[in-house]
């Protein structure tokens, strides 16, 4: 079995752990467990997983670097849309990463873009929250490849993620720093940062929509480039 197998089933167990025993539990759990600092944890192991994962899978040398190169342009990009609150191309060419590259190294662009900008903007505990929601938002892109999306399906791609990345960040806030943890303080923390998650999926929505095609061609050329012998993924269709 693969150690990245072994850590997502650490992140599973974890995550039905975190369900099931506040639920459970009448006596100590409901006072002593930190909640914030099991899915902090479950974070952890999750990225190793990925981490460990794409260690196993890379064949070449090529495959690092264009996977080092595009995380490292991703996170460039970011900061000089800093003073914007939640404007970013970056979640826009990690979903475009992941969908021609595939889920492994969408993950790997995602946490890469989270690390490398932070060093910048200001590196915390919300690091790794931000490191697997843009992996995921690669990880998603690599799947939806086989329903060959045009523009509209990119756009609408990049509109659920502006609203995802918002409810993982959100939901790790309200475990670490919210009492009493109940469905209403939940909503309470959720919608206080609706508005940042609709600036967010507005930017990917014209990210994607002006630029995704174009650079969804440009990162197929990269890809029959440096991976001869691969079989190419089928252009996406126009709108």
């Amino acid at each position: 079995m693969r150690k990245s197998h072994i850590f997502l089933g650490l992140v599973l167990v974890m995550g039905l752990a975190i369900v099931l025993l506040p639920v459970l539990s009448q006596g100590a759990f409901d006072l002593s467990v930190n909640w914030g600092l099991i899915s902090g944890a479950m974070v952890v192991l999750m990225i190793l997983a990925f981490f460990l994962e794409f260690q196993e899978t890379a064949t070449s040398s090529k495959e690092i670097a264009v996977v080092a190169m595009l995380g490292t342009l991703s996170a460039v990009l970011r900061i000089p849309f800093a003073a914007i609150p939640s404007v970013q191309p970056s979640t826009y060419l990690i979903i475009c990463t992941g969908y021609v590259f595939g889920p492994v190294s969408g993950f790997m662009v995602g946490a890469l873009t989270a690390l490398v900008s932070d060093l910048f903007l200001g590196l915390g505990p919300w690091t790794p929250l931000q490191m697997v929601a843009w992996g995921l938002a690669g990880v998603s892109a690599g799947y939806m490849r086989r329903f060959n999306l045009n523009r509209f399906g990119l756009v609408a791609l990049g509109v659920a993620w502006g609203y995802l990345f918002g409810l993982i960040m959100d939901s790790w806030f309200w475990a670490s720093f919210v009492y009493p943890l109940t469905f209403r303080s939940f909503v309470a923390a959720k919608v206080s940062g609706l508005w940042f998650d609709s600036f967010h999926a507005i930017g990917n929505a014209i990210f994607l929509g002006v630029f995704g095609l174009r650079t969804i061609a440009i990162l197929e050329r990269f890809r029959k480039r440096f991976f001869w012998g691969r079989l190419q993924p089928d252009r996406p269709a126009d709108a």
